[in-house]
């Protein structure tokens, strides 16, 4: 599917969204390049994405998400097609849990469905707010016993800081890209707000080949990615602006600076 198709399968998704019953949502999401795990998928070109999501009051989720892709010269995979099904528990006022199977599927050459491969994931998350103000006062009319009327005033406050939502996932799959390598990413990422509507999020993680014959890292078993993300909303734009690097030495994973505005419909 090339990219004008790619583009009119979105338009498909948003009239879908507008129109279907609560729950239903579809992103649309324009990009300088998609990465994966700081790993260009698109030849250090744009993207156009889409998704189309349905969720539940009581946690769980089910969805689709597509984005144009390139592997090179000698490659005419242009195209990523990925569905997941999940389920969102809040285990307590801090504490929530996200876990699913997901499936990527790609197109466009002969040797694209080779590639696809199912993926289970599990994220906890971490969150809490601080703050209080006080305005105290004390009051005696026999202060020390000395019959002295006394007081103490005091305006007190302790700014409500918002310490963000902490991250730890994980993502295996047992048919990585198809060649039947087990293969998984550990992350670590926290999320806060430095002001209303302005967030920064960091993260790190590891992408790790356990079998390296079969499919390695630029000739290595494993790599690190780190990237660190402003996010802020406008005008029902979502706008994302994110720099991120790996320990690999190819252009396609390199240090970069990755900018994006996503739309959503419906939800």
């Amino acid at each position: 599917m090339n990219k004008s198709l790619l583009a009119l399968a979105v338009s498909g998704l948003l009239v879908f969204a507008q129109t279907a019953q609560a729950g239903v949502s579809a992103t649309v999401t324009a990009a300088s390049d998609y990465t994966f795990n700081g790993v260009s998928q698109t030849g250090n070109d744009p993207a156009l994405q889409g998704s189309l999501d349905y969720a539940a009051d009581s946690g769980w989720y089910m969805g689709t998400w597509a984005s144009n892709v390139d592997f090179g010269p000698g490659e005419d995979t242009n195209l990523e097609w990925d569905f997941y099904v999940g389920q969102y528990f809040q285990l307590t006022d801090v504490v929530s849990l996200d876990a699913g199977i997901a499936y990527y599927t790609y197109h466009g050459d002969d040797a694209s469905s080779d590639y696809k491969y199912p993926e289970v994931y599990t994220k906890f998350g971490f969150a809490n707010d601080l703050g209080q103000t006080e305005l105290n006062f004390w009051y005696s009319w026999d202060y020390f016993g000395v019959e002295a009327d006394h007081y103490i005033a005091m305006i007190a406050h302790t700014f409500t800081i918002d310490l963000g939502q902490t991250e730890l996932n994980f993502w295996y799959s047992w048919d990585y890209f198809g060649v039947e390598a087990d293969h998984y990413i550990a992350m670590i990422a926290h999320t806060f707000t430095i002001a209303e509507g302005h967030d920064i999020r960091i993260s790190f993680d590891r992408s790790t080949s356990m079998d390296e014959d079969l499919y390695s890292w630029d000739n290595s078993a494993s790599y690190n990615h780190v990237r660190i993300a402003y996010m802020t909303s406008y005008a029902g734009f979502d706008f994302t602006l994110a720099a991120e690097d790996t320990s690999m030495d190819i252009d396609s994973a390199d240090a970069r600076i990755v900018f994006s505005v996503a739309r959503t419909f419906g939800g």
